[in-house]
């Protein structure tokens, strides 16, 4: 049961938010709370010590405060800077975490440059009826999108991804 809650909740978390980013440019909070509390419960129930349970935190911690002066900048939206600290958590202080991070702004480049050309007057974009909003250049970038693709890359690497893969539980 363990191992099916560590393989099922955060990529439906990440899937979920993503999806909900480009479709209405809103992450729910719900789902940082949800990857929070899974996390919390369910990282005891592998086995893991206190220090790294601690560590897994304090990873989230030091993405917040980061994320908080990048929100307070109006470089980053509310709801990214939440995901962000909320995938730390799963990540751990560890170099794992830095190639998510790495991963996401990868990402989120490529999608900001899609969209930029997507929405200049010499390119016909393909339009798509629930996502045309996208189009429209007052409309921001739903990072949440990068940040779900990159979460989802590296997930399997991660301490519980591993732990449920190895068959523990």
């Amino acid at each position: 049961m363990i191992n099916a809650a560590i393989m099922v909740i955060f990529p439906l978390c990440l899937a979920f938010a993503a999806l909900m980013d480009m479709l209405t440019m809103t992450i729910p909070n719900r789902v940082s709370l949800i990857l929070l509390a899974s996390f919390a419960v369910l990282a005891p129930m592998t086995g893991m010590d206190w220090a790294t349970y601690g560590e897994h935190f304090a990873a989230g911690l030091i993405v917040f405060a980061v994320c908080f002066v990048l929100f307070g900048f109006g470089a980053m939206g509310g709801g990214d800077a939440k995901l962000l600290t909320a995938t730390a958590v799963w990540f751990g202080l560890n170099m794992l975490l830095l190639q998510y991070l790495i991963y996401v702004a990868l990402f989120g480049g490529l999608l900001t440059v899609a969209l930029v050309v997507a929405r200049s007057d010499r390119f016909v974009a393909f339009r798509f009826g629930p996502v045309d909003h996208l189009l429209n250049s007052n409309v921001g970038i739903p990072y949440g999108v990068a940040i779900g693709a990159a979460a989802l890359m590296c997930y399997p690497s991660t301490e519980l991804a591993r732990y449920a893969l190895a068959g523990g539980g």
